[in-house]
């Protein structure tokens, strides 16, 4: 039987300090739906997760971020915890990787402290998403609709809020990559 994304390609982008079941758990239903999964950073060897305040489990590096090809990618997930995306909005190649799938309209998933690289890579404006409660102030002076719901989507751009919402949003990220990319998402970033 067919899985609903094989021949889909899908990239991680993460660094030191991601949420440790924000990017194993999405990665886990990703690959059971069929998807190929490459977990992109800044440097290669691991990454290191996190469980909220205290150490996880390091991750294998896939592609460096200067050897990954956007292009190559069909989606991206942007897993939170507060060190990741944080360091990533300080990496000018992260932003530009990010900003090239919101221009082409390719889906995107983030969840928790995710969403923090779209608003530098423009990914926010006019769009209805969630968040970890402390990003709704950023996020709407970026542009977003702020709301509280477990998981939020908008012409391919899927948000959630913590690691209790990652049911959910596993299952809309599996249906948004299926449906590949949306045009909308695009004109929400000009």
């Amino acid at each position: 039987m067919a899985q609903k994304l094989d021949g889909k390609t899908v990239a991680v982008l993460a660094t030191d300090g991601f949420e440790q079941v924000e990017l194993t758990e999405p990665v886990k239903a990703l690959r059971d739906a069929g998807a190929t999964v490459h977990v992109i950073a800044p440097k290669a060897g691991q990454i290191q997760g996190w469980n909220h305040h205290d150490r996880g489990d390091m991750v294998d590096v896939d592609v460096t971020l200067d050897q990954a090809d956007p292009g190559r990618y069909d989606a991206l997930l942007l897993p939170g915890g507060v060190m990741n995306p944080d360091s990533l909005r300080l990496e000018p190649k992260a932003i530009e990787f990010v900003k090239s799938f919101v221009e082409s309209g390719r889906p995107i998933a983030a969840i928790c402290h995710g969403p923090w690289t779209l608003i530098d890579a423009g990914g926010v404006r006019g769009k209805r998403m969630t968040s970890w409660p402390s990003l709704q102030v950023d996020l709407r002076n970026a542009g977003a609709t702020w709301v509280d719901e477990q998981v939020v989507t908008d012409h391919g751009l899927v948000t959630s809020r913590k690691p209790d919402d990652i049911p959910a949003f596993c299952r809309k990220m599996i249906e948004e990559f299926c449906e590949g990319r949306h045009a909308g998402h695009r004109h929400a970033a000009e």
